[in-house]
């Protein structure tokens, strides 16, 4: 079943772009550039682009909610914009400059900023509220589903879901966080379940899915804050000792040079960092892969029709292998996230022996 997800997504990217590469190809109209392509892939917009046909776009206009200091409130779809070629009331999509592919308005002085308040369901907004809505709608079904069966086996969706709980609880949360385990499992698993499902989701070529979530800076960003704010909350005194005075280290270290609490600081700072990075690096990464093979095919398509659908045979069997690789990737990232949280959890939370 996954492998035939995986070929039909990279079948649908195929022919849904190559009509209108094609032609591109043959009227010599416009090269074919693998940089915006994967960009306009990667990128948050105001809108849902679904394919391109004959230089017509196809796409599902999203809510568009802003505030300007000089206008007021203004809620409008992303339509009026005709996809960045048209102004509405003012606003525009700047195709240029410091705020490319954000809504700008024009001042007085005839310069363009941004609004004072831009709160606009964008595509990643939009997906992360359908991915909130399919976590919800399957755990509280798995909850009813316990309160409903009792000790009975469990079956359906509980039955493919108790694994996954019961792998977070015996293989993450209890081996690092020992009998305090029971008290961070809501947001250990909470966290490795949005990570999965958006990583899954991502893979799906179909609306509402396909966004890069997980692989937005802000999203990935987010999570790491929400792991270093209960860590600082959680932490204890023992726990701030060491770092302000580390154990086990030479005087010459720590005075009158304070350099190894200021290295100790900064490795509690850098933290959240490290998962930042480390999740937004390689979901995107992986996306860019993919996305750079598939853009093979135009490329070779724009000297050649021939030459395009010769090497598509060798493009698709990659991204297939890329897809599959995915697949382990959303799984991996979900599970270093969620580990090297429980890890920061138990340092902070050290207490004395």
């Amino acid at each position: 079943m996954i492998h035939r997800t995986i070929f039909i997504k990279v079948l649908l990217a195929v022919f849904l772009l190559t009509p209108s590469l094609s032609a591109k190809a043959e009227h010599n109209e416009e090269k074919f550039n693998p940089g915006v392509f994967i960009l306009d892939h990667m990128s948050d917009t105001y809108d849902w682009h679904i394919l391109t046909y004959n230089g017509h776009h196809v796409s599902v206009p999203l809510p568009v909610i802003l505030f300007s200091k000089q206008s007021g409130f203004h809620i409008f779809m992303s339509s009026k914009f005709h996809h960045g070629h048209s102004s509405y009331k003012g606003f525009s999509i700047a195709s240029d400059g410091d705020f490319i592919g954000k809504i700008v308005e024009q001042s007085a002085d005839g310069s363009f900023i941004r609004p004072a308040l831009d709160i606009s369901i964008t595509k990643t907004v939009f997906a992360l509220l359908v991915s909130i809505a399919i976590i919800l709608t399957i755990f509280i079904s798995v909850a009813k589903a316990y309160n409903r069966r009792g000790n009975v086996a469990p079956s359906g969706l509980q039955s493919m879901m108790e694994p996954l709980i019961l792998f977070v609880r015996d293989d993450i949360a209890r081996p690092t966080l020992g009998h305090k385990y029971k008290q961070h499992m809501p947001y250990l698993l909470t966290v490795f379940f949005f990570i999965l499902i958006n990583n899954v989701m991502g893979l799906i070529p179909f609306f509402p899915f396909g966004a890069n979530v997980v692989g937005n800076i802000a999203v990935a960003l987010v999570l790491a804050i929400i792991t270093f704010v209960i860590s600082i909350v959680i932490s204890t005194k023992k726990y701030w000792l060491h770092i302000i005075n580390p154990p086990e280290v030479p005087v010459w270290l720590k005075i009158p040079v304070p350099l190894m609490p200021f290295v100790e600081v900064l490795g509690v700072i850098t933290k959240p960092v490290v998962l930042m990075i480390r999740m937004f690096a390689n979901i995107t990464g992986g996306h860019i892969v993919m996305l750079g093979l598939l853009s093979l095919i135009f490329l070779f398509a724009n000297l050649s029709i021939i030459a395009g659908y010769g090497v598509s045979v060798v493009s698709v069997l990659l991204v297939v292998f890329m897809s599959l690789l995915e697949l382990l990737v959303a799984f991996i990232q979900a599970f270093v996230f969620t580990l090297l949280s429980a890890l920061y959890f138990s340092m902070a939370s050290e207490e004395h022996h």
